[in-house]
């Protein structure tokens, strides 16, 4: 596949994804909660994580508003975490924040991170990699709150 037809395919994902949003609304039980706000843009997400008894992540719950990347990112975070131990969803933020700081360097690995290296092509744009990572230092945010 041309790399053009991949961004375009990644395009596509990532406007699926704010359209459509994986954990979108908000649970009135809330095991751990965190509020960002991306005070360049102003984008902001309210973020919900909710553990079951044996520690993995049941579901992600989410609201909030701005770009499509910054919607589209919470939802491609809350649909990869689902089910996962909270070690593997720290690991996995670690991963996407190296991603997303490496201005293109690192390639996102989609083994790991999955739909979501979609986001890849986002470090290469200063500006907008706060976006990317609003829902995913929300999390981590909410999941030091869970400990």
């Amino acid at each position: 596949m041309a790399s053009s037809d991949l961004q375009g395919l990644y395009q596509e994902l990532i406007m699926d994804h704010s359209r459509a949003p994986h954990g979108y609304g908000l649970r009135p039980a809330v095991a751990a909660q965190s509020h960002q706000l991306n005070p360049t843009c102003g984008d902001e997400i309210t973020l919900q994580v909710h553990a079951a008894p044996d520690g993995t992540i049941e579901a992600i719950a989410w609201e909030g508003h701005g770009c499509a990347i910054s919607q589209a990112s919470a939802s491609l975070f809350a649909e990869l975490v689902e089910g996962l131990p909270v070690a593997d969803v720290e690991h996995r933020i670690e991963v996407f924040r190296e991603a997303m700081r490496s201005r293109g360097k690192i390639e996102p690995d989609p083994e790991l991170l999955g739909d979501a290296a979609a986001l890849g092509g986002v470090s290469k744009y200063v500006a907008r990699v706060k976006c990317a990572m609003l829902a995913w230092v929300a999390a981590e945010d909410a999941l030091r709150k869970l400990a």
